[in-house]
């Protein structure tokens, strides 16, 4: 299991679709958590909107919501406590804080204020959160300006002593993006099993590689004795498997090329 949390800053927006399509490919995450989606009612009163998706199948439950969610810090604050208040069930939260912690989180720009950092050190020590270790680049956020950009971790992740006891190896990865200013988080809990397999999906890339058309001729010319029905569904499911392993070892390098340049660019 795993879990995708981005600030989104536009569902209209066809290169953030792109983007979110392929992390979603990539990272197949269970949950989805999209802030600032812009949907069209939305754009109309200049309002955020949020989205969260699960995996079809997976026990997801959205226990309160709320059409005026987005709130100003203090309120947001008051919502972490309540969650606080509900006894030592484990609970991790995730997103855009528009805050930091402390003066390393940023750079560039003017400095953070003492007074704020401090109220949110305040509200996380009430609640008895710990920050979840970050993997690659520290900064989420940027403003680029003519002579020099400002980078800040505003979104973060942070997590209750009871899931850290449990999911102790989590990982808090940043993925790179080009269609928001906001990097999209991609949050992956050790230790926790889950039953779900990743679909398989034929890439239309694949067939400019010869290679595509062996690997399902040699599964389809198999022979065998079952009926036809069974044979068709297992020839499919054995021709899926055959083609994910041979893109696997034909295209990571692709994949990694794709990565280089969005971090160049």
């Amino acid at each position: 299991m795993s879990l995708l949390v981005w600030n989104y800053r536009g569902l209209r927006n066809l290169g953030t679709e792109d983007q979110l399509a392929d992390f979603v490919w990539a990272k197949d995450p269970s949950v989805v958590f999209l802030a600032e989606t812009w949907t069209d009612k939305v754009r109309l009163e200049q309002a955020g909107g949020l989205a969260i998706l699960g995996k079809e199948g997976f026990p997801l439950e959205v226990e309160k919501y709320s059409k005026n969610y987005i709130d100003t810090r203090h309120e947001a604050w008051s919502k972490l406590e309540a969650l606080k208040n509900h006894g030592s069930i484990p609970w991790l939260c995730a997103g855009d804080f528009n805050e930091i912690t402390k003066q390393s989180e940023k750079q560039g720009g003017r400095s953070w204020p003492h007074h704020q950092m401090q109220e949110f050190r305040d509200i996380l020590d009430e609640c008895g959160c710990m920050d979840l270790d970050f993997v690659g680049f520290p900064f989420t956020w940027h403003k680029h300006y003519p002579n020099f950009t400002i980078w800040e971790r505003l979104d973060q992740a942070v997590t209750t002593n009871e899931w850290f006891s449990m999911f102790a190896g989590t990982k808090v990865h940043p993925l790179d993006v080009t269609s928001s200013d906001h990097k999209a988080l991609w949050i992956s809990p050790k230790c926790m099993s889950c039953n779900f397999q990743k679909p398989f999906c034929f890439e239309q890339m694949w067939m400019i590689d010869k290679g595509c058309s062996d690997t399902a001729e040699a599964v389809w010319s198999i022979h065998s004795n079952e009926s036809w029905d069974t044979h068709v569904l297992r020839k499919l499911e054995s021709c899926g498997a055959a083609l994910s392993k041979w893109s696997k070892k034909s295209f990571s390098s692709v994949k990694k090329q794709l990565e280089s340049a969005c971090k160049q660019l």
